[in-house]
């Protein structure tokens, strides 16, 4: 459960993201818009995938291990972020390391800040081609949005939130995770931007 508190009466859906992860870019950028229309509370699941992958016995991302899948991925996101008028570059490098965004993230969760932290990180990934890996860049970000960026910074590099962070992706493990975005209502699993309405409307209907 997340630190944020949910409005009392509405429904919750859990959201679970990868820095790193190109459909997550656009499930970040559209889901707070569309789950407040729905009436629905977002509880955000930063996590990582590369320890996911390697318990699949894959080493790399499978748009890396398989290039045709690749190739179509990234003519398929260029696709879908022009019908959401979302801005995309592709990155210099993929995929790109996450960690220290999913960490900032985490203290993002606790904070009530994390929606807007995670759009301007996924923003400065897909859009500006930046490295999010380096703490410079996440700290112009961080003060980009108010927040006090060496505090942060400490905050996400804790031993406390280091190990939050390691026991929210072997969660995702547990719970039979195997990409990203996903969502979960309850014990029911939507895998991929696609799926984010699905999910909605099935948290909307109740059990």
């Amino acid at each position: 459960m997340s630190a944020i508190t949910a409005a009392e009466g509405n429904p919750q859906i859990e959201f679970w993201f990868e820095f790193a992860s190109t459909y997550s870019y656009l499930a970040v950028m559209r889901i707070e818009a569309a789950a407040q229309a729905a009436g629905v509370d977002v509880v955000w699941k930063p996590f990582l995938l590369g320890p996911v992958f390697l318990s699949l016995g894959w080493n790399d991302s499978p748009f890396n291990i398989y290039p045709p899948k690749g190739r179509y991925m990234w003519r398929d996101l260029a696709r879908l972020a022009a019908r959401y008028g979302l801005p995309f570059r592709m990155p210099s490098q993929f995929p790109r390391n996450g960690l220290l965004a999913a960490r900032v993230a985490l203290v993002g969760v606790a904070e009530g800040w994390v929606a807007a932290f995670s759009r301007a990180a996924m923003l400065a990934s897909f859009a500006e081609d930046r490295d999010i890996a380096d703490d410079a860049v996440i700290g112009e970000l961080l003060a980009a949005l108010g927040l006090p960026a060496p505090e942060v910074l400490a905050r996400a590099q804790a031993a406390e939130n280091k190990q939050a962070l390691r026991a929210q992706t072997e969660r995702a493990a547990e719970i039979g995770l195997f990409g990203a975005p996903s969502f979960r209502v309850g014990e029911e699993l939507f895998w991929g931007n696609d799926r984010l309405e699905d999910a909605l409307a099935w948290a909307r209907a109740g059990p």
